[in-house]
């Protein structure tokens, strides 16, 4: 039985990873380092920022400490949120999708984006009231497919329902490869959407959808017969 749902965030709820890539990449450009789109969605996506810059550095070989790494996700965030107030779209039917959900169940948002970019993504999406946790990579020490964020937003939504709730019972929804590893290892079911991924990339989710438009929750508890 279903009985919570935890959301990513980008590339779920919002198109915003061609965001994120385009800023990554033009700080690493400033740094002497060059970041493709393919190498971007083969190797980088899911990763939260400590975890690009951490890459990216240790691909080349160069030392990063502590706080040259705060000063580049710093300088990301910074090219990152203007652009996001003029160019953010969300995806068809996620909203409404969301809106169906919280009535029944509910959810949070384990992202490993900073918790302001989540917000105001879930503010522009007009859900934001729909949430009851927000797990962002602030909140983590290890990112996706590392699943200590969904373990997270988990305990929260578990003690919101006093008859408890088991990990098979609280679904996963991602859109990238490291996201679906991460709420497997969580134990939980796994909901992708093809949104980054082609449908054969995504083969290890439980259920694999093209889109939340004219989606339900009954739609999606008889797809992963939950």
């Amino acid at each position: 039985m279903l009985k919570a749902i935890i959301f990513d965030c980008d590339g779920v709820i919002a198109d915003s990873e061609p965001l994120h890539m385009a800023a990554l990449q033009r700080v690493l450009a400033e740094e002497g380092i060059a970041l493709t789109e393919e190498t971007y969605y083969r190797e980088y996506l899911a990763f939260d920022d400590r975890g690009c810059f951490t890459k990216a550095y240790g691909d080349q070989g160069q030392p990063l400490t502590a706080d040259r790494l705060s000063e580049l996700i710093a300088r990301k965030a910074a090219l990152l949120e203007p652009v996001m107030h003029t160019h953010l779209r969300i995806f068809p039917g996620v909203a409404e999708f969301i809106r169906g959900a919280s009535a029944k169940y509910p959810l949070a948002v384990a992202s490993g984006a900073l918790r302001h970019e989540i917000d105001l993504i879930l503010q522009h999406a007009g859900v934001r009231d729909c949430f009851a946790a927000v797990v962002s990579a602030e909140d983590v020490m290890r990112g996706k497919p590392d699943p200590e964020a969904f373990k997270k937003a988990f305990a929260v939504l578990s003690r919101l329902n006093t008859a408890g709730i088991a990990a098979h019972e609280c679904l996963v929804i991602e859109d990238s490869l490291h996201g679906v590893q991460a709420g497997k290892l969580a134990g939980m079911p796994v909901l992708a959407v093809t949104n980054s991924y082609s449908r054969a990339r995504l083969q290890a989710a439980d259920a694999v959808i093209d889109s939340f438009a004219g989606l339900t929750t009954g739609d999606v508890e008889r797809l992963l017969a939950l």
